[in-house]
């Protein structure tokens, strides 16, 4: 059985295209991961992406792990609230100054929150200022990404809201795969509509 995916392709040109997110009431703090960690970033990736089928990377070995995580320019920021991770931005610096936002999106318990524009405000900032914290990098000129229609429902408005434009549609069937998560009794979703 398949499913068809529609897949958008958004970036910004200009640091002036950011527009950024107020900052969500309470105690939420973004601070990069430092430690290229394979286990910690496992845990972001299925405690995120594990009710919108993100399932790319779950077949991957420690060593796959490690290494897409260790490479030069990536970085991994983590939100958290009250000192409990909420959700994550991973960015990969690609040649010719371009950084894609690899991977975005929060844990559900912390969804609709307003959490999720205040830290893609933070990740496409840093993004932008990448250069100034890896020595020899070449100055971003552009920042992209990608969403699909299996992502959340707010997505797409939170991309566009942050100054992000369209640049790519694509619509192709997939193997409609079982989500590993979240378990059963895991708080689901909440339901904003």
């Amino acid at each position: 059985m398949s499913i068809t995916v529609t897949t958008w392709s958004l970036e910004q040109t200009s640091p002036a295209d950011l527009r950024p997110a107020s900052e969500p009431e309470g105690e939420v703090r973004i601070i990069r991961s430092e430690i290229p960690s394979a286990e910690f970033s496992r845990f972001l990736y299925t405690a995120v992406g594990g009710d919108i089928r993100w399932t790319d990377r779950l077949a991957w070995s420690y060593e796959e792990w490690h290494e897409a995580v260790s490479r030069p320019g990536v970085e991994t920021w983590v939100a958290y609230e009250k000192g409990t991770p909420a959700g994550y931005a991973e960015l990969e610096a690609q040649e010719d100054g371009t950084v894609e936002i690899a991977y975005f999106g929060l844990v559900p318990a912390f969804r609709g929150r307003r959490i999720g524009g205040h830290l893609l405000s933070y990740a496409v900032a840093r993004a932008w200022d990448m250069a100034e914290r890896r020595p020899g990098r070449t100055p971003t000129k552009r920042v992209w990404l990608h969403t699909c229609s299996k992502d959340g429902r707010y997505a797409m408005d939170n991309y566009l809201r942050r100054g992000f434009t369209l640049f790519d549609t694509k619509v192709a069937e997939e193997p409609d795969v079982v989500a590993p998560g979240p378990w059963a009794g895991a708080r689901p979703t909440p339901d904003l509509a």
